[in-house]
């Protein structure tokens, strides 16, 4: 069993006002998962789960995928928008902890040897948001969700 790839970062909340605000984020990738999928853990107990192809080809190019869009901002930073029926949330990466990120996934991913033979082709993930429960109930414990 490989080990769960699970790295903590900053990104920087978006808001209609001027300022903007670093929120703690979890970034994490479980190899085991035949979909490729990376997952974006936000403070207030939300994970937003999609196909790690997704974060790849918006590191480069604008793409849309159901309620995320990735989209490059500059040569430092990537913007990343989540949909949902509470609203739009959008975050600044710095794109070398996404690239680092993704690295440290393909490197987990070629070291992982295939069940049987050869490994069948991921189909990309549709995104899906959930909420985590334990994050959740610190969230409603004191700390101010990533909203604004």
């Amino acid at each position: 069993m490989s080990p769960v790839i699970e790295v903590h970062a900053r990104a920087r909340l978006i808001t209609d006002g001027p300022l903007t605000r670093p929120v703690p984020v979890d970034l994490r990738y479980d190899p085991a998962d035949e979909r490729r999928t990376v997952h974006i853990g936000l403070p207030d107990g939300t994970d937003w789960a999609f196909g790690r192809d997704l974060l790849e080809r918006g590191l480069r190019t604008p793409i849309e995928r159901g309620d995320v869009r990735v989209w490059p901002c500059g040569r430092t930073q990537l913007i990343v928008e989540l949909h949902s029926t509470d609203g739009v949330e959008v975050f600044q990466f710095e794109i070398r902890t996404l690239i680092r990120f993704l690295a440290r996934t393909r490197a987990q991913t070629s070291a992982t040897p295939p069940d049987a033979g050869r490994e069948p082709k991921p189909q990309p993930r549709s995104p899906s948001r959930t909420t985590r429960p334990e994050r959740g109930a610190q969230a409603e414990r004191g700390a101010q969700p990533a909203r604004g």
